[in-house]
Formats: C-alpha cells, structure tokens, sequence
C-alpha cells in the first residue's frame, strides 16, 4: 500500500464530515494535530484519529466534563432501552411477559430520572 492512501483516506473522512454538515474550527487535535470538526451535535471531532476530542478549559476540572460524559452517556442507553421495552410491549399479549416488561420499565425510568436529576445539580 502507497504512502499516499492513509493521508488520502484521512481527507475524505474530512471531505465526509463538511458534507454532513460539521463545521471547520481552528483547534488542531492535540494528539496528531490534524483540524477538528464541530459536528451538528457539538461535538469536536478528528477525523484523522476517528475519535471525539474534549477541551478543559483553563481552571475547568477535567472531572466536572468526564462525569457528564458518562452521565449523557447513560442517559442515550437508558433511552435506548426504554424504547426496547415500548416496541417489545406493543406486540406482547402474554400477561405474565407484560407485568415483567412494566417492572422493568418502571425501573428504567425510575434511573433515567436520577440522572437527569443528577445532571442538574
């Protein structure tokens, strides 16, 4: 393989990114210093290295943007699951296989509440 493919895979995935509506921004990937992307969602993105970047802000605590990563994160899974349970309950006709189904969504509920009570504290 050519040296060339990698640098021009790397330039499509950029080429991808402005097409899907991402923004250029004049921060540079702090790992290969390739230009991110602010994707529609807000996110910085390299498409060289293929991952989300995150910037701390100067007296930002590192710990304060992990713990609402992981909390955002939890909340999409949770969200995921709910809908999982609603698709699974409307073709459900067992009773015992809905009572289970409702336990379980009423706890799927029960955290995605916790969290977002947590995110706003």
């Amino acid at each position: 393989m050519s040296q060339g493919k990698p640098k021009e895979q790397h330039i499509k995935r950029m080429a991808d990114l402005l097409r899907q509506g991402a923004t250029l921004t004049d921060l540079a990937c702090p790992v290969c210093a390739s230009p991110l992307f602010r994707l529609k969602n807000g996110d910085l993105w390299c498409a060289k290295c293929e991952k989300k970047v995150i910037v701390v802000k100067e007296g930002e605590e590192p710990t304060k943007i992990t713990r609402t990563m992981v909390l955002n994160k939890l909340e999409a899974t949770l969200i995921t699951k709910i809908q999982e349970i609603q698709n699974r309950m409307e073709n459900e006709e067992n009773a015992e296989e809905l009572r289970k189904l409702g336990n379980t969504l009423s706890g799927l509920l029960e955290n995605l509440e916790k969290i977002r009570k947590v995110k706003r504290t």
